[in-house]
């Protein structure tokens, strides 16, 4: 069983970073640009039986058992929440309360499974010469459970190897960003993202769409790869600026909540900046709404920040979608 091929860049970060030689890695950049998928690929790497130069062989018993979620000597470290919608098994003690509905899954990285990471590290290796713990996303263990792996990520007994993926470096604890050996995730260019994006998934994009669903993402390839998997394409794309400024942004109605924030926030951000006398990242300049307020643009930007802290929140989805619409279109009139 091969295991998942990475992007052009994500495999050129992997090489690079099998050359390290530290025990534990930090993986940090913005959201989007593949964290969980390069610090899989190098546990899969470090725990192969046959690695090559270009990561693990995908042939070998142990490529197998990661590819199965079932590998002894590899210790997932996640919230709750993502390690059912990615697969992973939870401890019998935590499934059963989950599935007993004594408690829901928890977003966070729980105190007792950053424990159970620790006695993992305790244990003889079952397969091969090295074990690995890896944690995703690192900025959700509070203080309790960071300060529960700091000694053995300091000095971890035996050959434990540890990868650590984050989207938030600054909410780390400095103490556990001290022990790490930090990778800045690299910027995928238009260039090489577009024919990447162009063969992703069973109807491959031609290169308009793939550069509209580019743009969306604002250059995050696994945003990209939403948008894609959404079916967006790039005239609804173009169109939603001055949609939204004639209050008719009917496209994007049905849209999760924290989406519709998120395509409004982009719109600020590109009128704001052509305002300002400066070039538009995520849509055209001819897209955007011509001669905006940049005063009203920046009163609006503020109420979208507003709106950020309570998106999750039980409200009247209907109501609140007005709302945001016609804020919209107040702040993106022409200027009088």
């Amino acid at each position: 069983m091969n295991p998942p091929s990475l992007p052009p860049w994500l495999q050129r970060q992997l090489k690079e970073l099998r050359q390290q030689r530290g025990h534990a890695l930090l993986l940090a950049g913005p959201s989007g640009l593949g964290q969980y998928d390069l610090a899989l690929a190098l546990a899969r790497s470090w725990l192969c039986e046959a690695p090559t130069e270009q990561g693990a062989c995908g042939h070998c018993g142990s490529c197998h058992a990661v590819a199965v979620h079932t590998h002894p000597d590899l210790c997932m470290l996640m919230p709750e929440t993502l390690s059912l919608a990615l697969g992973w098994p939870l401890d019998e003690a935590s499934q059963k309360k989950i599935d007993d509905k004594d408690r829901k899954p928890s977003k966070l990285i729980r105190v007792e499974a950053t424990r159970q990471a620790v006695t993992f590290t305790q244990f003889t290796r079952s397969r091969g010469d090295t074990k690995v713990v890896l944690v995703y996303p690192a900025e959700r263990m509070n203080m309790e459970s960071a300060n529960t792996l700091l000694k053995t990520l300091e000095e971890p007994v035996g050959s434990v190897r540890f990868v650590l993926a984050t989207e938030a470096a600054h909410q780390l604890l400095p103490t556990v960003r001290s022990r790490c050996l930090t990778h800045q995730l690299q910027w995928p260019s238009e260039t090489e993202a577009l024919p990447w994006l162009m063969a992703q998934g069973a109807q491959p994009m031609n290169a308009e769409q793939a550069r509209a669903v580019w743009r969306a993402a604002g250059g995050r390839p696994d945003d990209a790869l939403r948008w894609a998997a959404m079916g967006l394409s790039a005239q609804t794309w173009s169109q939603l600026p001055q949609a939204l400024a004639h209050g008719q942004a009917q496209a994007m109605a049905e849209w999760e909540p924290a989406l519709q924030l998120d395509v409004m926030q982009k719109v600020c951000h590109d009128a704001m900046a052509v305002a300002s006398g400066a070039e538009p990242r995520f849509f055209e300049v001819a897209h955007l709404p011509p001669k905006a307020h940049l005063f009203r643009l920046q009163r609006w930007s503020q109420e979208l920040m507003h709106a950020a802290r309570s998106v999750e929140h039980p409200v009247n989805a209907g109501l609140r979608w007005e709302a945001w619409v016609s804020q919209a279109q107040q702040a993106l009139s022409p200027r009088r």
